[in-house]
């Protein structure tokens, strides 16, 4: 199958070699020098434009950094919909809001091009061993057709309904994530005022009712400050989008956004001094 990959950087690069690895023909748009470099040292074909990626792939995969930079290599005359082929379909991974995945869904329809919501949630590791999570939104049949392609990369492959539920699911569950976190940061500050080592309760909770994959995060990084030092910047990203949706649709954040917003979350996990 013929595929057209943009962006492909922290979380892209697997995804791309896991793909390449399965035999598939893959055209790759990099921007940064180096990161173009290194793909065409790996024999990978590199393109110029959104247009030269995408214009005879059957499936474009889609993962930037930011909903407007989704936007930007999608949407418009130069955009990723206005190149492709009639009855391929368009994969967009990154974190967005909702909202964005609806207008590329009903800008792909008019032009005949499938748009698929795969919000997704791992790491790199994950996907090294084809076992990221994706929540898809959009036409059942559609990811039923190219389900097997996710597969190279992904497990479990879940619908969640029409387009923008995925980005819903993901932005729910990253700011149920978030919340744990600083929950668990919160119980070692407990800890610590009831005389237990920080080292040694992290130890202990991950075996406990109590332990949840957040915690087994912080428990693996050795400490909170360790896990913040690594996720800050992504955390406080998600964070900023669950809020400004959750704003825009008059919905309420309630236990998960009060603790959120408490010094746990913000001083220690997001690293927010503003």
């Amino acid at each position: 199958m013929r595929i057209g990959f943009i962006g492909p950087g922290r979380m892209g690069r697997p995804m791309l070699d896991r793909l390449a690895a399965a035999g598939h023909d893959v055209t790759v748009l990099v921007r940064r020098p180096e990161a173009r470099a290194a793909a065409e040292a790996d024999g990978l074909s590199c393109a110029e434009t959104v247009g030269d990626t995408v214009r005879d792939a059957d499936a474009v995969f889609v993962v930037v950094l930011r909903d407007e930079q989704v936007r930007s290599v999608c949407l418009g005359p130069d955009g990723a919909l206005a190149a492709m082929k009639p009855g391929a379909t368009l994969v967009q991974h990154t974190t967005s809001d909702p909202a964005t995945a609806q207008l590329l869904a009903a800008a792909g329809a008019d032009l005949g091009i499938r748009v698929l919501d795969a919000a997704l949630s791992g790491g790199p590791h994950d996907i090294a061993e084809g076992g990221l999570t994706l929540w898809v939104g959009g036409d059942e049949a559609h990811l039923e057709a190219i389900r097997p392609l996710l597969a190279t990369y992904a497990s479990p492959i879940l619908f969640v309904g029409p387009p923008g539920n995925g980005q819903r699911v993901k932005l729910v569950n990253n700011a149920l994530f978030v919340a744990q976190a600083g929950l668990a940061i919160d119980a070692v500050r407990l800890a610590g005022a009831l005389g237990i080592d920080e080292r040694a309760i992290l130890a202990a909770l991950p075996h406990g009712s109590g332990a949840s994959r957040a915690l087994g995060v912080v428990a693996r990084g050795g400490s909170a400050d360790a896990v913040a030092d690594r996720l800050a910047d992504l955390m406080r990203k998600d964070v900023t989008v669950v809020r400004e949706v959750a704003k825009s649709a008059g919905a309420d954040l309630g236990i998960i956004g009060t603790v959120l917003s408490s010094d746990a979350v913000e001083k220690q996990v997001l690293r927010d001094d503003k």
